[in-house]
């Protein structure tokens, strides 16, 4: 099986298997998926459940079959009843998302190898998510562009079926959901975006303004679901891990919102993106909020 998972690997990524030099040495053993899978429900993946995952492959290797191995362990995991998903979202807004060939390879090999598995759906649009199992159809329904993760998103969607969180050795600065609980907070900083789409054949560009910056700051929000305990952490593969519930971070990061409007926004003239999301606030009128 090993061999099998490594020639589709070496066939999607020009001969790429994702087994550094040490691994070939023998200096890193690769984990096995049943290892995997076992260290997935150790950490309190639940089976059935909704579970969006944000990967560091690097991190998380060698293992079993590479980016194939560590999702056939997810999928094994969450079982047949469950619902695997992962970000999908274009790598330039500048070229029309084609929802069957534009690659995501910003987010990862993972991800990337996941959206083109058979049996796998992808939301139609540049903030795409991919998804596998029970909820599949619900979390890729067609979701607004100009709200990229509002309630009506497939993170908001992650949301609504009370689903959990998994950072696979990467920080809550990955953690898109963080960006739902600003959305559903009402913050009024938005940056200017735009995005190419392909409708009927057409090319159409969709300008609106989105709730984003560098997102640095949302590594604080580490500590505080530690704080009360609404985070596990452990080990998949070699990677740290963190797991947690989606309806978790929403309520815990909503909740330093009201207290702080721009909590994760560094001082200005500290960062190009956070500076144009302060600004913003001087117009927020401008910007339509979440309900």
């Amino acid at each position: 099986m090993v061999k099998v998972y490594a020639l589709m690997s070496a066939f999607l990524y020009n001969g790429d298997t994702s087994f550094p030099k040490e691994c070939l040495m023998g200096s890193l053993p690769p984990i096995s998926i049943a290892e995997l899978t076992r260290q997935l429900l150790d950490l309190g993946v639940k089976p059935g459940g909704v579970l969006v995952v944000h990967c560091a492959f690097s991190r998380v290797k060698p293992v079993e079959g590479g980016p194939l191995g560590l999702i056939t362990a997810l999928q094994q995991a969450l079982g047949e009843e469950g619902t695997l998903v992962m970000p999908s979202m274009t790598d330039d807004d500048e070229l029309p998302f084609d929802v069957r060939s534009t690659p995501c390879r910003d987010m990862g090999i993972v991800a990337d190898t996941f959206w083109r598995l058979p049996g796998v759906l992808r939301s139609d649009s540049p903030h795409a998510f991919a998804a596998w199992g029970a909820e599949a159809a619900f979390i890729t329904v067609p979701h607004p562009v100009e709200i990229p993760h509002g309630l009506d998103s497939p993170v908001g969607r992650v949301y609504q079926r009370d689903g959990q969180v998994l950072l696979l050795g990467v920080g809550h600065t990955e953690n898109t959901t963080i960006h739902l609980a600003e959305n559903l907070a009402g913050v009024r900083y938005r940056r200017r975006k735009r995005a190419c789409l392909l409708r009927d054949g057409a090319t159409i560009w969709v300008e609106y303004g989105e709730v984003d910056h560098c997102c640095q700051n949302f590594a604080l929000v580490d500590g505080w679901l530690d704080a009360v305990h609404a985070q596990r952490r452990g080990r998949v593969g070699y990677a740290e891990a963190r797991l947690c519930r989606a309806r978790d971070v929403v309520h815990i990061v909503m909740e330093h919102l009201r207290d702080n409007e721009t909590i994760f926004l560094h001082p200005l003239g500290v960062d190009e993106q956070c500076d144009e999301a302060r600004l913003s606030l001087l117009s927020a009128s401008d910007f339509p909020e979440e309900k």
